[in-house]
Formats: C-alpha cells, sequence, structure tokens
C-alpha cells in the first residue's frame, strides 16, 4: 500500500504517525509546500517527501490519498487524488465545494471517498449513544463547546490559517464537528432557534458565540452553546430525563451516569489505555484518530459500510448554513 499525506501541519503529521502505527510497511510520501514542515516530518517519521503532489503522482503508483491541508483547499485535491484512481480520506471540508461532482468521480473510479467524523468514532460517544437508544423517554441536554481562538493553535497567528476566514471559521468547524454525533445520538433536527452575537475583541469578522436550541424528530430537545471566546476550554455535556442522568467532561475519564438507586454518580471507564500527545487538551484522545484510520482501510479492504460520507455531510453544512444566517 502506498499512501500520499498531503498538508503536513498538525493533522497531518497526526495521521502519518497512525499510518505507521496501524501497519509500519505501508510506504508513506508526504506533500507540503513548506521546507520547514517537510523536513521535521522526514525527520520525525522517516519518510519521503515532496513539494509537489503532481511530481508524487508522476513517479508512483499512488492507491490511496489523505488529505490534511485547510478546507478551502479540499475539492481541488480530493478530484484530482479521485481522476488519478486513488481512494482518498479527507478531513473536515466545512464547505460543500465540489460535493456533488465528487460523489460521482468516486462512484464512477469506484473509489472510496471517506470523510473525517473523529467524534463518531470517540469511545464515550457510542456508550451515551447505546444510552440513550434504550430510553424510552424523551430527554434534554445541554452542552458547551469552546475555547479561545487564538488557543487553538498556540505556535500560530489565528489568521494565519483556516478558522480565521469567515467561510471556514472556527465556530462553524466546532458544529461541523459536533453536529454529525448530536444528530447520530437524538435523531434528525425538527427546529431550532438561534442567538449568535460577536462580544470578543478578536480581528475575525464574523459572530464568536452562538447558542442553539434544538428540536429533534424523536422529541428529545437539547440547548448547545458554542464559542471561540472562552478562556477555558469547555466541552461540558449534560444529558437529562426522568430515567437517565449523563455528564461528560469531554475527557477519556471524564463520562459520569447517575446511579439513581443509590443517589451517586460513577465514571464510566471505556479505555484500556488512553493514546494522548502533550501538546493537546484532555479533550483531544488519539484513540479516535486511530479507529478513523482503522475504518478507512477496512472500508478499502473488507467493504465495511462508511458510517459518515459526504451525502450526510453535506446535509449537515446546509444546516450550519441555516445557523449562521
Amino acid at each position: 500500500m502506498k499512501i500520499v499525506v498531503i498538508g503536513l501541519g498538525s493533522m497531518g503529521r497526526r495521521r502519518v504517525r497512525l499510518i505507521k502505527k496501524y501497519n509500519d510497511s505501508y510506504k508513506i510520501i508526504g506533500v507540503d509546500l513548506s521546507e520547514e514542515r517537510r523536513t521535521l516530518s522526514e525527520n520525525e517519521f522517516g519518510i519521503e517527501t515532496n513539494e509537489s503532489l503532481e511530481s508524487v503522482i508522476k513517479n508512483n503508483e499512488i492507491n490511496c490519498a489523505m488529505i490534511c491541508t485547510s478546507p478551502l483547499s479540499h475539492s481541488k485535491l480530493i478530484s484530482l487524488c479521485l481522476k488519478n484512481d486513488m481512494h482518498v480520506f479527507t478531513e473536515l471540508n466545512l464547505v460543500t465545494d465540489g460535493y456533488d461532482e465528487n460523489i460521482q468521480l468516486a462512484k464512477e473510479k469506484n473509489k472510496i471517498l471517506f470523510l473525517s467524523s473523529t467524534f463518531l468514532h470517540r469511545a464515550e460517544i457510542k456508550k451515551i449513544n447505546s444510552l440513550v437508544k434504550e430510553q424510552d423517554k424523551m430527554l434534554n441536554y445541554t452542552y458547551h463547546i469552546g475555547q479561545y481562538l487564538p488557543d487553538w493553535h498556540p505556535w500560530e497567528n489565528y489568521k494565519d490559517f483556516f478558522v480565521g476566514d469567515k467561510r471556514t471559521n472556527g465556530c462553524r468547524e466546532i458544529f461541523a464537528i459536533e453536529l454529525p454525533w448530536l444528530i447520530e445520538v437524538f435523531g434528525d433536527i425538527k427546529d431550532f432557534i438561534v442567538r449568535k452575537s460577536k462580544i470578543s475583541s478578536l480581528n475575525i469578522d464574523y459572530d464568536d458565540n452562538y447558542m442553539v436550541i434544538f428540536e429533534h424528530e424523536s422529541g428529545h430537545k437539547g440547548m448547545v452553546s458554542i464559542d471561540v471566546v472562552s478562556r477555558k476550554s469547555v466541552r461540558n455535556l449534560e444529558i437529562y430525563g426522568e430515567n437517565l442522568y449523563l455528564s461528560w467532561d469531554g475527557s477519556a475519564k471524564g463520562l459520569k451516569m447517575m446511579d439513581i438507586k443509590n443517589k451517586r454518580e460513577d465514571h464510566i471507564l471505556l479505555y484500556e489505555k488512553v493514546d494522548q500527545l502533550n501538546q493537546y487538551s484532555s479533550f483531544v484522545v488519539e484513540n479516535a484518530y486511530y479507529d478513523e484510520i482503522e475504518s478507512f482501510f477496512d472500508v478499502i479492504e473488507k467493504d465495511i459500510v462508511l458510517i459518515y460520507n459526504f451525502e450526510k455531510d453535506k446535509k449537515i453544512l446546509k444546516l450550519i448554513d441555516r445557523i449562521e444566517a
């Protein structure tokens, strides 16, 4: 298996590390315009790198591409890779540019078009989903996700990567991460109410905080608060009803359920070993990113059904458009 990883920033290097963990015999070629990033990746992982994707395609028979560049560049890269007979794994796109064309092209080429949705692979989300699905009564939830935008990538200015762009802004990315699993757990959105504004002095031209009340077709309801202004990195979830109370702080050890009979909260521990990197917060669990890599190759090699795809994501992005409007 020969794989090209396009973009050697933090996500690209994460994918390289996890591919090597999954199967160290796979040959990986990294592509990035930055000589610094290429050198870092060569030294860290011992991989070949190149500044030109076209050169890599010309001189190699590539089986798969992992697209880890900024979202607005994805559409053309996906198309180029599919046209050159590669299966494609892409990080969040955040816009629907080229969706219909690339979906059709993947079908014509009989290639896998795999879209990252990391939280659907989190063990905590899978457990929450099973516990919610067991309930025969309606539930409510409150969910706050926030982090101060300059803290997202402390090593670079927020204006220098995609969250500073209005089309791919930080709040939009949070919605794109969270809505797929919220809809998977609680059902399709029937209606919603939005309150949004800009309350920070950040140099951005988009609203920096949202409060949204969702009504699901299942009858469940939720209030989701997202922002890029919270000086503490926050992911606080409460799910409650007559027969269930769950809370989660976003960390690998932070899922708790109320023992109603004994009136105490018990931790639900789901990992034998938690894989985390020092430079990220406790919310960032590498296990889920690894599971995505494993799922991608399972879909290719074992004909496993995709749990998330471009068709589903198109609906999510249209919902985010309505929320932003």
